[in-house]
């Protein structure tokens, strides 16, 4: 197998950073596509745990090389704060990774104007407030400002003038107190730029190039797809492509030249910030799948809603998509549960919903319908071969794979990169042989 991408099923925070850390051992090249450093991916190797929110997870694995694609916006300091962490760590990323000089750059007043627009309460949406939204904001509006020109230090500080000139009018107009130092700001970029600068490339360019000579690229992508800016439950979305076609559109490379598309999935669900969520138990089940689950952000810490596995929404996402096969993460965290509740349809006004509906008003008017299952009492925790899982447990993931319609191929067991299961005879270990 050659190329493939990884993403979210649902709403993010499935395990998306374990599943790149543990399989891209079988690629060359791991490639980031979307989002910005919101979303943290949370690796855990042996008693250390690294948080990445930039660098692909496939820098973990030595002489694997790892690329952040034009899809991505990117604030340096976050980008060099980051690389400064995994260098402390031993992790050697010289050489390792690149930057497409076509990436967006995040700026000091993206950060303000997204705390503007938060502080509405007609218009929060629950957004971290890092200023990633702004960036693309300005991206799509054609007057934001790329790696490209961040590293050529005359070009940049033309185009950061103009722009602070338009966002000073704006912070007069909504009142946002003293204006920052714009003019400190600006060279601080400078420097960063000269920083980032022996990491830059036409990483398109790079990446089509390392295929045509025989080399393996794992996509991976942040958020989930229900997050998605086109797909997913607007406005409460991020602001990138969250779903595989954004893996093209984010790096360069044609879609002919995938060969295979996985979802990363939790065996139940959640979701962080606002927005709809058919199948939330705001009950004491949902705070023991938080508390047990570990279910707080890795980026922010911010508690996570929970709640049970929604095997429309997975049909959903599958279909927008095209998943070859499920990763389903977090298995453990369903042990000693003696039922499980899961979603396995919908109504809307007392009828059956034929498809995921379009406003968050009809998401919000969504009646689940529940199949219960029997739980286990034997742990699962740290398992590592299928055979050895409970018998409630194995027919759990058979109920899921036949509902969604795509196969469950391989399980979490656990936070440890080792505990992972390979389903025998799945498509997924076919994939991945």
């Amino acid at each position: 197998m050659s190329n493939v991408i990884i993403l979210g099923a649902q709403w993010g925070d499935e395990g998306k950073g374990k599943v790149v850390d543990l399989f891209s051992e079988r690629f060359d090249i791991v490639a980031r596509y979307q989002g910005g450093h919101n979303a943290g991916h949370t690796v855990r190797v042996g008693d250390r745990k690294m948080v990445l929110k930039l660098v692909p997870s496939g820098i973990l694995r030595p002489g694997k090389t790892a690329v952040i694609g034009n899809g991505v916006v990117i604030d340096p300091a976050a980008l060099l704060e980051e690389i400064t962490a995994l260098e402390a760590a031993g992790v050697d990323v010289t050489g390792r990774l690149f930057v497409s000089n076509r990436a967006h750059v995040i700026l000091p007043f993206h950060r303000m104007m997204e705390r503007l627009s938060e502080s509405r309460p007609d218009r929060a949406i629950g957004t971290t407030a890092r200023g990633i939204g702004p960036c693309y904001e300005d991206k799509i509006a054609r007057r934001g400002v790329r790696i490209s020109d961040l590293i050529d230090a005359d070009r940049f500080r033309a185009i950061y003038d103009s722009l602070v000139q338009d966002k000073e009018v704006l912070r007069v107009a909504f009142g946002l107190g003293e204006p920052p130092d714009w003019n400190a700001a600006r060279e601080e970029y400078v420097r960063y730029g000269e920083r980032i600068a022996p990491m830059v490339r036409d990483t398109a360019l790079l990446l089509n190039e390392s295929v045509r000579a025989g080399k393996r690229v794992l996509f991976e992508g942040a958020q989930g797809t229900m997050l998605d800016i086109d797909h997913g439950t607007y406005p409460f979305v991020t602001s990138s492509s969250a779903g595989a076609g954004g893996a093209c559109t984010g790096t360069g490379m044609p879609p002919n030249r995938i060969d295979a598309i996985l979802g990363v999935s939790k065996a139940y669900i959640t979701r962080v910030g606002h927005g709809p969520f058919p199948t939330e138990d705001k009950g004491a089940a949902g705070e023991r799948l938080r508390e047990k689950g570990g279910e707080f952000g890795a980026v922010t810490g911010r508690p996570r809603r929970c709640g049970w596995f929604d095997v429309p929404l997975l049909r959903y996402t599958a279909m927008i998509n095209g998943f070859d096969s499920l990763i389903i993460t977090k298995l453990d965290v369903l042990d000693g549960l003696k039922e499980i509740p899961v979603c396995v349809g919908y109504k809307l006004c007392g009828k059956p919903a034929e498809s995921m509906p379009a406003t968050n008003e009809q998401i919000e008017a969504l009646e689940p319908i529940y199949e219960t299952l029997p739980g286990w009492t034997k742990p699962t925790a740290g398992t590592t071969r299928y055979e050895d899982l409970p018998a409630e447990a194995r027919s759990y993931l058979a109920f899921l794979s036949e509902k969604t319609g795509v196969e469950a191929g391989a399980v979490s067991t656990g936070p440890d990169r080792s505990e992972m299961i390979i389903v025998p005879g799945s498509r997924f270990e076919k994939l991945m042989a």
